[in-house]
């Protein structure tokens, strides 16, 4: 369980480039959630993510992961239980290492090749096998060399490989084309769901944020506007969203990106 309490963050303080970021945040994320996140850009989606991961210290409030106080882990020991996705598929993989070494970096295996048993190369083989990509017959291959969607559906199968505590999707499939995006939309539900992940997605598409796990997040200027989930939620259309927008900002949302998708 992931509990965020009076999250806060300014960036600048006291110059003519201040901005509130996070706005007094406080939600409780429970156990299995996949959690769906939508908003404007600078809504504060990827901020929320940074300050989860500790990318920087909040200004205020506390986060609280499995009971555990991380309000001031640094971010390198919080990456043990926090699995994170970017949208640029080059990043989250070691280019110029082979799919085989990139995974056992991830299994902990410090990406010597010497420490990774037969064992341990059949589980990756087999592994690689449920993405449908024929990765599996390609270990040796430098991952610089793969298409974005085969390398953003290994960077997921690493974050994975040893299940996080939490798992956190940046727009995971916004730079791939439709497709792929879905293959590994598809790949990403299958994951969780088997691993019984507790996962958090920011994506752009209204109607992925109403289809794709059990509970939708809007935020906008730094804060939860909207928060719905259970049968609420499965009675909503895009449009409805729209609507709880409006009523919850003042304003009609105007970003082209997500009103066409």
């Amino acid at each position: 369980m992931l509990e965020l309490k009076n999250i806060s963050k300014i960036f600048n303080p006291g110059t003519e480039d201040e901005k509130k970021a996070l706005d007094n945040i406080t939600t409780t994320i429970k156990d299995g959630d996949f959690i769906s996140i939508i908003g404007a850009n600078g809504a504060g989606k990827s901020t929320l993510f940074n300050a989860i991961c500790g990318s920087f210290l909040t200004d205020s409030g506390s986060i609280i992961l499995n009971g555990r106080d991380i309000t001031m882990l640094p971010e390198y020991k919080r990456a043990k239980s926090i699995g994170r996705l970017f949208q640029d598929p080059m990043k989250g993989s070691a280019p110029n290492m082979s799919i085989e070494e990139n995974l056992a970096l991830a299994a902990g295996k410090g990406g010597w090749l010497s420490s990774v048993s037969k064992a341990d190369k059949d589980t990756f083989r087999e592994k690689l096998s449920l993405l449908g990509m024929g990765l599996e017959n390609r270990m040796k291959q430098q991952v610089g060399l793969l298409s974005g969607g085969q390398r953003q559906a290994l960077t997921l199968l690493m974050a994975t490989v040893n299940a996080p505590e939490l798992l956190l999707l940046d727009e995971h499939t916004a730079a791939l084309d439709p497709a792929t995006a879905e293959k590994v939309l598809e790949i990403t539900k299958n994951t969780v769901a088997e691993k019984h992940i507790t996962c958090l997605m920011i994506t752009h598409n209204m109607q992925s944020a109403l289809d794709l796990g059990n509970r939708t997040i809007m935020m906008n200027h730094g804060r939860i506007i909207f928060d719905t989930e259970g049968a609420e939620r499965k009675k909503l259309t895009v449009q409805d969203l729209l609507t709880q927008f409006k009523k919850a900002a003042g304003e009609d949302l105007d970003n082209d990106r997500m009103l066409l998708s």
